[in-house]
């Protein structure tokens, strides 16, 4: 009986899914997907590294990309609530446990650009550029664009203007800076003199605009920002970015295959 065989493997397959929901999903890919004005970035877990490279997998996270697009879903709960059937039919054909894990989206308020970066499927990066005038088909302002993604990829900013910086930021920094101090030995009168110098330069290490370009240390983000609105005769700005580092949070299972047989040998 087909119709009874079918149902029976859809069942199988679902309760399937549900015991593997309990195991650890730390590998995958992160995707980035950008139409018109508008970009949405995705990471999408698997348990090994070997389905994350497979084409049925790949496939599976760029088809839920454009989905985000094309459907607006505002949530991570929302697209996991959309695309349920078809990650229990995934979990079913490769046998892992398959996690729609979070995304980013940006869009275009004006002229300007959403530019996208991803790394090996590792990292992922997105970025909104703002023009004054459409420059788009401007190949000067499409290296810039691409340029800055690919930093934004390489380095790890936390904000972009000095001026983002809040003051539990801060805090949280300069806690870690005085530890680090007293775990070198340094001597206590010192360390809020080192502490204050260190906060001084915290701009340079983490806000987008103050920091090295990766490509060129010689000149900023800022001032090839500037340089550049000159070469296309526009304004630029950057209004807002997102960066994804695969697995990053996700607490990794880690095997040792001695413990492993002498377990097994006891048994």
């Amino acid at each position: 009986d087909m119709e009874k065989a079918v149902d029976y493997l859809r069942a199988k397959g679902l309760a399937a899914a549900a015991k593997k929901q309990s195991r650890v999903a730390a590998e995958g890919v992160v995707v980035a997907h950008v139409e018109g004005g508008k970009g949405v970035l995705l990471e999408v877990n698997c348990e090994t590294d070997f389905v994350s490279k497979g084409d049925v997998f790949k496939g599976f996270a760029a088809e839920t990309a454009g989905l985000i697009l094309k459907k607006n879903i505002p949530t991570i709960d929302s697209l996991k609530d959309t695309r349920k059937e078809d990650v229990n039919e995934l979990t079913l054909k490769i046998g892992e446990k398959i996690d729609i894990r979070r995304f980013e989206n940006l869009s275009l308020s004006g002229s300007g650009q959403i530019g996208a970066y991803v790394h090996t499927g590792k990292i992922g990066v997105l970025v909104e550029f703002s023009t004054e005038t459409d420059v788009n088909g401007n190949e000067d302002f499409n290296n810039y664009v691409k340029d800055v993604c690919m930093h934004v990829a390489a380095t790890d900013p936390k904000f972009i203007y000095s001026t983002d910086i809040d003051e539990n930021f801060k805090k949280r920094e300069a806690e870690v800076y005085e530890a680090q101090l007293k775990e070198q030995g340094k001597p206590e009168k010192m360390i809020p003199n080192i502490i204050k110098g260190k906060l001084n330069k915290l701009a340079s290490e983490v806000c987008l605009l103050e920091q090295k370009f990766v490509k060129d240390p010689d000149k900023s983000i800022s001032q090839l920002t500037n340089e550049t609105s000159k070469v296309v005769g526009t304004e630029i700005k950057i209004k807002n970015f997102f960066k994804y580092n695969l697995g990053e949070g996700i607490e990794k299972k880690v095997d040792n295959l001695a413990e492993e047989v002498a377990k097994m040998t006891k048994s």
